[in-house]
């Protein structure tokens, strides 16, 4: 009995002290990591976004509030300890290019302002005493980006601690329990942004060619004079199917056969006139904003090409880029909500600001056909100019006739136009028909009897 107690006591003693050597023999590096322990998502005053967003990074907060970010960074805080890459304010706002930081701040660029943002939190506490020695190499840490990976290392010679490229200015800068803050020099910015901007900015295929003058229309039919369209396109027959027909599958239609008239032939180079307008808008000034959403999605762009090559016309309401500023993020993040509310300005007739003016005077209010099929677009006179829409999603015919080349007509308006929703329109339900079964005669109802008594089945269709 004694024995055994001695023999335990030694062999615990043993155990503790093998315990104790081997924790002592640890690499610094593997020290435990500190989460948070309420794990709820809610931040308290000593959290470290509470200190991001009081701090020297007055830049970076403020793009991170932009970003819609808050929330998803509360979570993040909730689950692990976060470390945060600071840029210096003087490098958001004299070392950045103006042309990138325009970019990332218009809504529809919100997904590369998100990706950019998350490349420099790390879901894990990494101290300036964590980091890997000259000689170790890099450590690769991966961002709360998902896809996109941080490099730690030291430069040799200097000793300086790196992210990336970049050097670490301010290590330990703000440091709270659920995480902490480095500044470092510079912006990091991932290539897959970096891409996308190069691809939404360039502008080299687009050639420079200044609209000479419109050709004469016929206010009553919307055509082009026989006179002035001798003058100003080739001979090519107008085309037989209805536009939204013609056009490829898009947001809002079904797919169909789209035959024009012009066919391989080419009648008109819809192509050259589409980048013309776009650039026209450029130089015209106000309305960027348009024409870096025409130039981004391709596909809009070409099918616009297309169908003017096939004979169509179109009529471009062209907000300016004060109205498209006006735009919340939640109307551009959903998937084709540009491609959507760039169709509904889209009118398939040609139409100029006399036309427009002489048919409102005329009628009162003019329904315009759009290319968000079915839905239309309201015009009526006000204030001795043409008024689209109504109540607070109206705009006013601003910048008249700003392109007019016989096929595309622009005209700039001052707001932003969306289809009045379906819970407002209110639907007209049609009477119910009664119908009357006819009345059989006496003969023939005599003869059913007769039929079915001697089991003459093949005329019983007709009782």
């Amino acid at each position: 009995m004694g024995r055994c107690i001695y023999g335990c006591s030694a062999v615990t003693f043993f155990f503790s002290f093998f315990l104790l050597v081997t924790a002592s023999s640890l690499p610094r590096n593997l020290e435990p990591v500190h989460y948070n322990k309420t794990g709820s998502g809610q931040i308290n005053s000593n959290s470290v976004l509470v200190a991001l967003l009081d701090s020297r990074y007055t830049e970076l907060a403020e793009l991170v509030e932009k970003a819609l970010l808050l929330q998803k960074l509360e979570d993040a805080v909730g689950r692990h300890n976060i470390t945060i890459f600071a840029p210096r304010n003087e490098a958001l706002e004299r070392d950045l290019d103006p042309d990138f930081k325009r970019f990332l701040l218009q809504p529809g660029n919100l997904k590369s302002l998100q990706t950019l943002l998350l490349s420099h939190i790390i879901p894990t506490r990494v101290g300036s005493n964590q980091w890997p020695e000259e000689n170790s190499g890099r450590v690769k840490h991966l961002t709360l980006g998902s896809d996109q990976v941080l490099h730690l290392s030291k430069a040799k010679g200097n000793g300086k601690r790196l992210v990336n490229s970049a050097v670490i200015t301010r290590p330990d800068d703000l440091t709270r329990p659920d995480g902490l803050i480095h500044g470092i020099e510079r912006l990091l910015i991932p290539r897959s942004v970096q891409e996308d901007f190069n691809r939404r900015r360039n502008l080299r295929s687009i050639s420079a060619v200044l609209p000479e003058g419109a050709p004469e229309v016929d206010p009553r039919t919307n055509r082009l004079k026989k006179s002035a369209a001798a003058a100003a396109v080739p001979a090519g027959s107008p085309p037989v199917l209805p536009i939204q027909s013609a056009m490829a599958p898009g947001p809002s239609l079904a797919p169909a056969p789209a035959p024009g008239p012009g066919g391989p032939r080419h009648h008109f180079n819809g192509d050259a006139q589409v980048k013309d307008f776009i650039h026209t808008l450029l130089h015209y000034g106000g309305y960027n904003e348009m024409a870096d959403i025409l130039v981004n999605l391709t596909s809009l762009a070409t099918e616009m090409g297309r169908l003017v090559s096939e004979g169509y016309v179109l009529t471009v309401l062209a907000p300016n880029d004060e109205a498209m500023a006006k735009l919340t993020t939640d109307q551009l993040s959903e998937p084709g909500a540009p491609e959507q509310i760039v169709y509904y300005h889209i009118i398939p007739e040609y139409q100029t600001e006399e036309s427009m003016y002489n048919s409102v005077r005329r009628f009162g209010k003019v329904n315009y056909e759009t290319l968000r099929f079915p839905h239309k677009v309201a015009a009526k006179e006000a204030d001795g100019s043409v008024k689209f829409g109504s109540g607070d999603r109206s705009a006013y015919l601003f910048d008249p006739d700003i392109y007019t080349d016989g096929r595309i007509s622009v005209q700039g308006i001052d707001g932003v136009l969306f289809p009045e929703e379906e819970g407002t329109v209110k639907k007209q339900t049609s009477p119910l028909k009664k119908v009357v079964q006819p009345r059989r005669g006496k003969l023939l109802e005599v003869a059913c009897r007769m039929l079915g008594a001697i089991g003459k089945d093949s005329y019983l269709s007709t009782c």
